[in-house]
């Protein structure tokens, strides 16, 4: 009779156990409903929701299924000092496209935009599988947490045109991006103009300047080193000013692929180019100069240096990016 009664506690301690391990559960896990309509008034406040481990995991973890909406995610590092610049160049283009997405009158909750910041959520980090940023991953409302779509920005670019037409294509959701008005540029080219209208009010009497063909060839060297730098490409594709390498041990300046390059990447060719140029006009001064043979000879050879050396890192650059090239010259 004893044993009977003991069973019988013990069989009513591990229900009781089991209705509160039960309610706890589904205290912690909310409704699809619920999910929705946090989401929906958590992207009216700010357009880009601030996700740590746990509200990954509940909006879009295993704990999120099943779910009847996509969500992009920007892993990221914003800390001061994680000294991640790309990071937050990258947070204000991806703000740009959750902002259009916002306030477009197609706007509805079938699509939000999150954000991780290492400091904050590193055991989403982890649980991806992810040791760099910035990363854009597109989870879709049926796909799985472990194969997440990822934007290729070493190859795209992060800027928010790129972003919104990549999300676009994935979501079938139409986003018409739209930046904030931008005066810099106007008041840039306002402020060239006085400068140039004044000096040539202050110099009326005499516009000789004008006539001056050293003034004219460098304005066209400095158009042609801008030109052939990429920096038209920069402007059309928007690419990061550096990023990461694989091992996120360091910054990479110069793009592996010769369909790509970073900002700072152009100024390295600028340089380059200029060096180039200048050892280019020394050789030929020193050719037809009329100072003594003793400094003609010194820039000859400056002239001579320059132009090999920074010639030669050219090279070894345009080797990097076109892999197969056979030649190189000092440098490879």
């Amino acid at each position: 009779m004893s044993s009977n009664k003991l069973i019988t506690v013990i069989f009513l301690i591990c229900l009781s156990a089991y209705v509160s391990c039960a309610r706890k559960k589904s205290e912690n896990t909310l409704s699809l409903g619920e999910r929705v309509g946090q989401l929906t008034e958590l992207s009216l406040r700010k357009p880009v929701i601030r996700l740590n481990g746990d509200k990954f995991r509940q909006y879009i973890g295993a704990k999120s299924l099943p779910r009847n909406y996509s969500f992009v995610v920007m892993l990221t590092a914003l800390s001061p000092h994680r000294q991640c610049t790309v990071c937050r160049l990258a947070m204000e283009e991806y703000s740009i496209v959750a902002n259009s997405w916002r306030y477009s009158p197609l706007f509805s909750n079938k699509l939000f935009f999150g954000m991780v910041d290492f400091d904050e959520g590193s055991d989403v980090f982890q649980l991806l599988g992810i040791g760099s940023a910035p990363v854009f991953l597109y989870f879709s409302e049926k796909g799985k947490l472990k194969s997440p779509e990822v934007m290729e920005i070493e190859r795209k670019g992060y800027a928010a045109e790129t972003i919104g037409k990549w999300v676009s294509e994935l979501s079938q959701l139409p986003i018409r991006v739209i930046r904030p008005p931008n005066y810099s540029t106007t008041l840039a080219i306002m402020a060239l103009m006085m400068i140039v209208a004044s000096l040539l009010y202050i110099k009326r009497n005499n516009l000789d300047f004008l006539y001056n063909r050293n003034s004219w060839a460098m304005i066209s060297l400095f158009i042609v080193f801008v030109m052939t730098s990429g920096q038209m490409w920069n402007h059309i594709r928007g690419p990061p000013l550096m990023t990461r390498n694989r091992q996120g041990t360091g910054m990479t300046y110069i793009h592996n692929s010769s369909g790509a390059q970073f900002v700072i990447e152009t100024y390295i060719i600028i340089l380059l180019n200029v060096a180039i140029c200048a050892g280019m006009i020394l050789l030929t001064e020193a050719m037809k100069g009329k100072a003594d043979h003793r400094k003609r000879k010194i820039s000859a050879m400056i002239g001579l240096g320059s132009t090999l050396i920074f010639f030669s890192l050219l090279l070894s650059i345009f080797r990097s990016k076109a892999h197969g090239y056979p030649y190189s010259f000092l440098f490879k």
